[in-house]
């Protein structure tokens, strides 16, 4: 039997998508743990949802640091002392330098509230709607250096509506984001799911573009 996968998230804000990958391996649909919990703020939920799941958190503010690389050459020492196989950003509200982009590489997971390469950055659900878009959704993609522009593993579609609000937009999207992320992260821990020569490949076979399709 091959040994758990061990698993770092990564976030700033309240962790609904941490809480969604923890409850998949505690009912052991992901072949993994979550071993770290690393926040760039204090008093957020997310890191209760860790203390209360027993998982060791860590604390590393950008503000104490004079430079991006500085406060990611100490990221990354802080998520090393866990020995991931896997990294998960999950809400983290950084913009990763390449250092540590390349250091991590093909073990590193973001999600991102719209259908890549569309809406790349921030406030993408009000994009979404200023567009006229019919659909909208989510993408669970590895992380390169370019900004939102990995290579797509899943995505999920949903309905725009005519009345929507960006928040309308928002729960329908997340309500998603928890479904698929724990599935890719599955695949990962499975070691099914791999990243080479910047392309997403599971079981040994490319990606299209937008990622894995089914109509299952």
């Amino acid at each position: 039997m091959t040994a758990q996968k061990r698993i770092v998230v990564l976030i700033s804000g309240s962790g609904t998508n941490l809480q969604a990958i923890i409850d998949a391996c505690k009912n052991q649909y992901i072949d993994g743990d979550v071993v770290g919990v690393v926040s760039n703020k204090a008093d957020v939920y997310g890191l209760t949802r860790a203390q209360n799941a027993n998982i060791s958190t860590c604390v590393l503010s950008h503000k104490e640091f004079d430079s991006r690389e500085a406060y990611d050459a100490e990221l990354i020492a802080n998520i090393d002392t866990f020995q991931p196989d896997l990294v998960i950003l999950a809400g983290f509200m950084r913009i990763l330098t390449a250092g540590f982009v390349q250091h991590f590489q093909g073990k590193l997971l973001n999600i991102h509230p719209s259908l890549l390469p569309k809406y790349q950055g921030l406030n993408t659900h009000q994009r979404a709607i200023d567009a006229g878009d019919k659909e909208h959704g989510v993408s669970v993609h590895f992380v390169t250096e370019e900004l939102d522009g990995g290579p797509v593993i899943l995505q999920a579609k949903v309905p725009v509506f005519e009345n929507d609000s960006a928040d309308d937009l928002a729960s329908r999207v997340h309500e998603q984001e928890h479904r698929i992320y724990p599935l890719v992260a599955k695949w990962f821990c499975q070691s099914r799911l791999a990243m080479s020569a910047g392309c997403a490949k599971l079981d040994g076979n490319a990606l299209p573009e937008n990622g894995y399709a089914s109509e299952d």
